[in-house]
Order: structure tokens, then sequence, then C-alpha cells
């Protein structure tokens, strides 16, 4: 059940993390302005973040669809969501009205802080879904399982023992 509940993990998240990025990649301008509103990196950071952030978004949302270097993109995919939560509770905080450019957009918007809860929320479900995948990471169909060393997820009706699988064979 739990390789189950991983794959569902790793599809929504990967899902979310491929369209914020796909919706972002064909207007960097738009990224970066997004990256600006918030008021929190220097702006000779503020560049760099908002032409990388689509691409790194991109990716870790491939890796996660695939099954590849699951861990590793959960603990990646936790930060980001983290810094997100933070960066949308700091906007809160100080009483801007931005669009939190999640998903393409940004920047000054009238009326936009009335999203900041549902906004969190979300981005808390998918944080959870990510430290689901660090703890977890091994689940169905996944190209880990098949390059990286270690036992494949079993096989098995629910509830039942694989006895192969426990006895190393």
């Amino acid at each position: 059940m739990n390789q189950w509940i991983g794959l569902v993990a790793r599809l929504v998240t990967g899902g979310v993390w491929i369209v914020a990025g796909a919706l972002k990649l064909p207007d960097p301008a738009e990224s970066v302005r997004a990256v600006r509103a918030y008021d929190l990196l220097p702006e000779s950071v503020v560049p760099t973040v908002g032409h990388l952030l689509p691409l790194v978004e991109i990716v870790i949302g491939l890796c996660l669809v695939l099954g590849l270097l699951t861990r590793a993109m959960g603990v990646a995919s936790a930060l980001l969501f983290a810094a997100f939560i933070i960066g949308i509770a700091s906007a809160w905080a100080r009483g801007l009205s931005i669009d939190c450019g999640c998903f393409g957009g940004g920047g000054v918007e009238e009326g936009a802080a009335s999203k900041y809860p549902m906004e969190i929320a979300r981005d808390v479900g998918l944080l959870l879904l990510s430290v689901w995948l660090v703890v977890r990471p091994r689940t169905r169909w996944s190209l880990d399982s098949l390059i990286l060393p270690g036992p494949r997820p079993a096989e098995t009706a629910e509830g039942d023992v694989d006895v192969q699988a426990q006895q190393g064979g």
C-alpha cells in the first residue's frame, strides 16, 4: 500500500512541478518579476533565480514522475515548497498583495492577499507528499527500482507477505 501512496505522491508532486515550470518557461521576465515581488532576495540574484527556477521545477518534476533519484528529488521538492510557504507567509505578514507566481504571473496584484491561505494550504499538502517520498522513496513503476541497488518493490496482494523478498531472494 505504501508503494501505491508513493506512486501517487510522485505523480501529483511531479506533475505540479512540471506544469508550474512549463507555464513560467515561455516568459522569463514574468518569472523574474514574480521573484522580485516577494522582496526577499538581494536584487543581484533575483534575475538568476527567476530564470533558473522554471528549469529546476521541470527537472524535479520529470525526475519525480519517472521515479528517478526519488529521495533526492523529494528533498529538493520539500525544500522548495518550504521556501515558497515561507515566501507567501512573509508577503502576507508584511501586507504585500502579490500574485504568488506559482503557475506563471507574479508581481503586485490587487486583492491577491486573500488567496494566501489557500496557496499556503496547497503548498503544505505538496510539502507533505514530498516528505513522504523522502521517507519512503521506493515506489511502484519507478526507474529507481530498475537502476539502483536494493530490494525492488514487491508485487504482493494487500496484506500478503512476500517471503522471497524478505529472504533477500
